[in-house]
């Protein structure tokens, strides 16, 4: 680990405890917060878009373009991948927002099908005219941004949906993790009800894989950009897992239980909130935790070395957001509810 870092580069929003970063997949520089007012219980939001330069000894500076208000906290976004200006939102009154930064006023579009609050937004590098969004309602839902309505909904978990993503490999293939503890691969082109679920009310939708993954909430999870049907996830048992789902079944008829867990991290002291692999190594992954500290491991470190490759300990509060740069190996970003982004070189 490295023994005396340079000091991050620091964007301070003072009033707005951040929620996730994202950074744009068509400038280098750009990078957006989503955040909230009074820690995202009650108040309005804030989307910032920022500029961060990093120079190559480590040092750097980020400035704040511009930001949106919103009428409630924001937890989530996600850039475009066909309009290099326009992401969307993820907000607690329930609602999905597209921006456009060229524009200084009101979103140019508003979605409204989720009943509670959505937790996640995740854009599809594949289908990159789709977008998938989850639910403290339990609800996973696929969007197109030019369409006025979902173009389907999954019942995926009877707990709240911490996160979607869809999969870097696999265009109809999306993953979730959730407060039951459990993460599950859905396969959009297999649609159908799980006949274990025999609530007539809520039946689930049938997952091609369900992975126990930790006895208490799950709260993220991130696909492995190198290799497929490998994923990270994280929560509340505060250990980080690595997971080799290559036994599932696609296209098949699903409720397959089962993920071989490859590697389990230990270190951080509190809840793991976010888990991200590096978009430039398949063995490298960034971790924020309510212990205030984000930490990056690697699944294959050099003989004799552990796998915790770097602690960073600079917030004040808990850490609830990392994002590596998409074209800068090593830049990572971290933020936090002590209103502060967080941009260094690993």
């Amino acid at each position: 680990m490295n023994a005396a870092a340079p000091a991050p580069a620091v964007l301070y929003t003072p009033g707005f405890a951040h929620y996730n970063i994202a950074w744009s997949p068509f400038h280098t520089a750009r990078i957006a917060v989503a955040s909230s007012a009074n820690y995202g219980i009650v108040g309005n939001g804030r989307l910032h878009v920022a500029s961060a330069f990093m120079g190559p000894a480590g040092m750097g500076n980020v400035k704040l373009d511009k930001f949106y208000e919103t009428q409630d906290g924001l937890y989530d976004l996600a850039w475009s991948e066909v309009h290099e200006n326009q992401l969307v939102t993820a907000s607690g009154d329930g609602s999905i927002k597209l921006w456009d930064v060229m524009l200084n006023t009101l979103p140019i579009r508003a979605w409204h099908e989720h009943t509670r609050e959505v937790y996640g937004v995740d854009w599809s590098n594949i289908k990159k005219d789709q977008f998938v969004s989850c639910c403290m309602d339990g609800t996973v839902k696929v969007w197109n941004p030019e369409h006025p309505r979902s173009l389907a909904t999954l019942q995926a978990h009877h707990a709240c949906v911490y996160q979607a993503l869809f999969s870097p490999h696999q265009p109809d293939l999306i993953a979730t993790c959730s407060g039951d503890g459990t993460v599950r691969l859905f396969d959009l082109r297999t649609p159908s009800f799980a006949p274990t679920s025999n609530s007539f009310t809520a039946p689930l939708s049938a997952a091609a894989l369900t992975i126990p993954a930790a006895p208490s909430e799950e709260l993220s999870l991130d696909w492995n950009k190198y290799r497929p049907l490998v994923l990270a996830s994280a929560g509340l048992d505060k250990v980080v897992k690595v997971w080799d789902c290559r036994m599932v079944q696609l296209g098949g008829p699903g409720n397959a239980v089962g993920g071989q867990c490859e590697n389990r991290f230990l270190g951080h002291e509190y809840a793991v909130r976010k888990v991200q692999w590096s978009p430039h190594r398949p063995d490298l992954l960034a971790t924020g935790a309510y212990d205030m500290t984000s930490r990056v491991w690697s699944t294959n470190p050099p003989a004799g070395q552990g796998n915790l490759v770097r602690i960073h300990d600079s917030h004040t509060e808990f850490v609830v957001g990392c994002a590596w740069s998409l074209y800068e190996e090593g830049v990572l970003a971290t933020c936090s509810w002590d209103c502060k982004l967080n941009i260094f070189r690993v």
